[in-house]
């Protein structure tokens, strides 16, 4: 089922917004302190060019530590992404996301802009996994969490 919503997606506005995070890859990449921000952007692109069956997962959580994109720094560099792009990349996925759900068939389209306009928020930290191994890493770090509080 998957397949078919990435080939209807993709068809139907999914590369229109998987070209603009390409985009805004390439402006990132023409600093040299937008490399970080660059490569996020075309790791999201891949993602929004073909969403379903794929799920975004913060780097901590899928690896049980922090680094450097999920603490401090991470922050800084969100806040900064959605001041220079993120507030528009975010805007253009709330946009494709209302003509989505003008109509019924469209709704989970329109689910994933969503989505997708809420990772163009805040994208540092964050990587793009199968569905199945996110939810094993989320539920995995639940479990410790309650582990830890128990102790």
């Amino acid at each position: 089922m998957s397949c078919l919503g990435n080939v209807i997606w993709f068809l139907l506005g999914g590369i229109w917004m998987g070209l603009t995070w390409w985009f805004f890859g390439v402006l990132c990449f023409l600093s040299i302190v937008g490399i970080p921000w660059g490569r996020a952007c075309f790791v999201i692109g891949e993602f929004a060019f073909f969403p379903f069956g794929k799920m975004p997962v913060s780097r901590d959580v899928l690896t049980g530590r922090p680094d450097i994109g999920t603490g401090p720094f991470g922050t800084v560099g969100n806040i900064i992404w959605l001041l220079l792009a993120g507030i528009w990349i975010a805007m253009q996925h709330l946009i494709w996301a209302l003509f989505c759900a003008v109509t019924i068939i469209g709704i989970p389209f329109a689910w994933q802009h969503v989505k997708l306009a809420a990772l163009a928020l805040c994208p540092i930290g964050k990587t793009i996994v199968p569905v199945a191994v996110a939810e094993a890493a989320e539920r995995a770090a639940a479990e410790e969490r309650v582990r830890t509080s128990r102790s």
